[in-house]
C-alpha cells in the first residue's frame, strides 16, 4: 500500500512539473522579442519645394516697352572714289524686352529647408534677357533716301530692324531691367513658397 501511494505521488509530481514547464514556456513565447534596432522616419520636404518652384519654368518677371529711332546709312563710292553717294533709312522702332529667371535650371542643392524654424533658403539663377522683339504693327520706316548715283541696298531695312532689336536690348539693360527682374522674381517665388506653409523665405542669387 505504501509503495502504491509513493508511486501515485511520484506521478502527480511529474504531471505538476510538466504543467509548470508548459505555462512557463507559454508565458515566455507570449512576450514580444526585444528589438535590436530603432528606425526613425525623417520627412525631407525639399523635393516638394523644388518641384513647385520649377513648375514656374521660365518666369518672365518684367517687360520693358521701348522706342528707338534708327538712322542707318550706307555710303558708296564710285569712279575710283571721286563720286560719293548714299543710301539711307530712318526707322521708327517700337518693341518690348522681356527678362526673367529660368527656374527650370534650379538644382536640389539650391534649396535648403529648415523644418524646425519653417524657413526656406533658395538660390536662384541670375536673371537674363529672354528676348527682344519689335512690334511690327507700330514699327515703320519714316523715310528712305537713295542718292541719284547710289545703288539701292535691298537689305537695308532688314539691317535697320536688327539694329533696332540690339538697340532696345541695350536700352533696357541701361534702364535696369535685370534688377527689376530680380526684384519681381524674388517676390513671386517668395509668395509661392510661403503659400506652401513656410513662414520665412530667403532668396539668394548665383
Amino acid at each position: 500500500m505504501a509503495k502504491l501511494l509513493s508511486g501515485a505521488a511520484g506521478a502527480l509530481l511529474i504531471v505538476a512539473a510538466s504543467v509548470a514547464a508548459s505555462v512557463a514556456t507559454t508565458a515566455y513565447t507570449a512576450r514580444p522579442a526585444p528589438s535590436a534596432s530603432t528606425t526613425t522616419t525623417v520627412v525631407r520636404p525639399t523635393p516638394n519645394v523644388l518641384r513647385s518652384v520649377q513648375e514656374l519654368a521660365r518666369l518672365e518677371s518684367v517687360t520693358f516697352h521701348m522706342e528707338r529711332v534708327i538712322d542707318l546709312r550706307e555710303e558708296q563710292e564710285h569712279a575710283f572714289g571721286l563720286v560719293h553717294a548714299e543710301d539711307s533709312i530712318l526707322l521708327v522702332a517700337v518693341g518690348e524686352v522681356i527678362a526673367g529667371v529660368d527656374l527650370a535650371s534650379l538644382r536640389p542643392e539650391d534649396v535648403h529647408v529648415d523644418r524646425a524654424s519653417r524657413q526656406v533658403t533658395l538660390t536662384l539663377p541670375a536673371p537674363q534677357i529672354f528676348h527682344a522683339r519689335l512690334d511690327s504693327e507700330h514699327t515703320h520706316v519714316h523715310s528712305r533716301s537713295t542718292d541719284l548715283l547710289a545703288r539701292r541696298a535691298e537689305g537695308l531695312e532688314t539691317r535697320a530692324r536688327l539694329e533696332a532689336e540690339r538697340s532696345i536690348t541695350r536700352g533696357a539693360l541701361e534702364s535696369g531691367i535685370l534688377d527689376r527682374a530680380k526684384t519681381s522674381a524674388a517676390h513671386t517665388v517668395g509668395s509661392l513658397v510661403r503659400g506652401l506653409g513656410f513662414g520665412s523665405v530667403e532668396i539668394r542669387w548665383r
